[in-house]
């Protein structure tokens, strides 16, 4: 009864449509950043921050949801992401090399994906590099020795809430990352790993 009310409420008031175009103003904000197909879905907070330019380098797959952050830096990184896939609340995918995500991938929220370091590894160099930041009011425009590496997430993968995923990782097919868990190595496809930094549990077949 009461939901029939509810319903009936939210037609007569058009609040379904407000909600909508919410969405698609999303999407059209996002439209010039990336590469985006049929059916893909930005929830209202989504962003897409493509510093290099190029939507060539955000390329997302039909019938994903984005609920997160999409980054590319200005020194570089391309971000892909398949069919049928999402991308939680919070979580933030920043690429300074490359990120492939596949197709039925589950990111929960509040999840990290991040190919590079984001600053130098020398003190010197990253002090430097600070200062130029504040000053110049950039955002590492140069990579310079920042050490970057690829992460590929193949298909069916399902990575749960408050997660780290560091550069140079892959993935494998099938696999569950458990919560709270910091992945720094490859995980095989079809296992559940866990912890910091995150090993192998079991297998799933």
């Amino acid at each position: 009864m009461i939901k029939s009310l509810l319903i009936s409420l939210i037609r007569a008031t058009k609040i379904h449509k407000l909600i909508f175009a919410a969405y698609e103003l999303d999407k059209l904000d996002s439209i010039n950043k990336a590469i985006i197909n049929n059916g893909c879905v930005f929830i209202t907070g989504a962003t897409v921050e493509n510093l290099n330019n190029n939507k060539n380098n955000i390329v997302i797959g039909k019938d994903t949801y984005i609920n997160g952050e999409l980054k590319t830096l200005h020194y570089g990184g391309r971000i892909s992401i398949g069919e049928n896939s999402y991308v939680g609340p919070n979580s933030k995918i920043w690429s300074g090399e490359e990120i492939i995500i596949g197709s039925h991938v589950l990111i929960s929220h509040n999840v990290h994906i991040i190919d590079t370091n984001s600053h130098e590894t020398d003190h010197n160099e990253r002090a430097e590099s600070y200062m130029l930041t504040v000053k110049d009011g950039g955002n590492y425009l140069k990579k310079g020795s920042v050490l970057t590496s690829p992460i590929v997430i193949e298909d069916n993968v399902w990575i749960n809430f408050n997660s780290i995923i560091l550069k140079g990782v892959k993935i494998g097919k099938g696999a569950i990352i458990a919560a709270g868990s910091v992945v720094t190595k490859n995980v095989q496809p079809f296992t559940l790993v866990g912890g910091n930094p995150a090993k192998f549990i079991k297998d799933l077949i």
